[in-house]
């Protein structure tokens, strides 16, 4: 991406167009999690809280997904006994009072793609609140380590012991491939855009060919705790999502990372939009 390599002038602060279509997308989804959550109620199934995502975004003119949108209550936003891919997907699992819930969704629109997870509560919970608040010392470790060109492998497994004195259970590591983050990238608008198994196939074939020119120069655009991900932070886009779990009750952010080539530390990766609800939570918490 073309766009990466001098993205900015000044760190996050002027974006360049395609970045700018980065963020639309990524304030769009996260509208969509704030509209959905909001409408959230005692008794709406898992089923129902996607369905209500993905009725949201098409009003608005998504027609293509990197994947489909994912809801979790209850003890599934820890991934509790989660073996198979197939239990990812929503359920007639039913909302409860003081009940977590994440919602998680994947547009393209206009051809820009995001990927975001939004953490939300049913009514007060103090385990919960400790999670979500706790999440900030990730934020600000994973960009720090990033921009030291730390190797990706070596970040996940900082952000493993992070977790581990923090008291909390790694739950990103129950992803397939145990991922914390994946590359994102434009997509080729088509007229008919199908999807398997959730995933749209347009993205899917770009994350491939990712997957592939990463091989032969030695990197992946899955960051794992495998040795495939044993190698620097590679220039692009990554939707980021680090997901702690604590006694059933699991909370996570994701958002996109953005990686150049520049030497300047300030300006060789930021998070690529600060207003988002996660980090408006922490700065207000601050404030009072």
């Amino acid at each position: 991406m073309a766009s990466v390599t001098s993205a900015t002038s000044a760190g996050a602060g002027e974006l360049t167009a395609g970045l700018r279509g980065f963020r639309e997308v990524q304030r769009l989804a996260y509208d969509c999690a704030e509209a959905v959550a909001a409408q959230l109620k005692p008794g709406v199934t898992e089923r129902a809280a996607a369905r209500m995502q993905r009725e949201w975004l098409r009003e608005r003119g998504v027609r293509d997904w990197f994947h489909l949108p994912f809801a979790w209550f209850g003890d599934r936003t820890a991934f509790v006994n989660f073996r198979i891919p197939l239990q990812f997907f929503p359920t007639n699992r039913e909302l409860e009072p003081r009940m977590a819930f994440i919602l998680d969704m994947a547009p393209v629109h206009n051809g820009f793609t995001a990927d975001i997870g939004y953490s939300g509560c049913l009514g007060l919970n103090p385990v919960h609140d400790r999670l979500l608040a706790d999440l900030e010392a990730h934020r600000e470790l994973i960009l720090r380590e990033v921009r030291e060109r730390r190797p990706l492998r070596e970040i996940y497994e900082d952000v493993d012991r992070l977790m581990v004195r923090q008291g909390y259970a790694n739950r990103h590591r129950a992803y397939p491939f145990g991922v914390i983050a994946h590359k994102i990238d434009r997509v080729r608008q088509r007229r008919w855009s199908p999807t398997l198994f959730g995933f749209g196939t347009q993205s899917l074939k770009g994350l491939a060919s990712d997957a592939l020119h990463g091989h032969r120069d030695g990197w992946s655009p899955l960051w794992s705790p495998y040795t495939f991900s044993d190698h620097p932070p590679q220039p692009g886009l990554w939707a980021v999502e680090p997901h702690l779990g604590f006694r059933g009750t699991g909370a996570k952010f994701e958002e996109i990372l953005v990686v150049t080539d520049s030497k300047d530390p300030q300006e060789s990766a930021f998070w690529l939009d600060d207003d988002l609800p996660h980090v408006r939570r922490w700065q207000e918490e601050k404030a009072a």
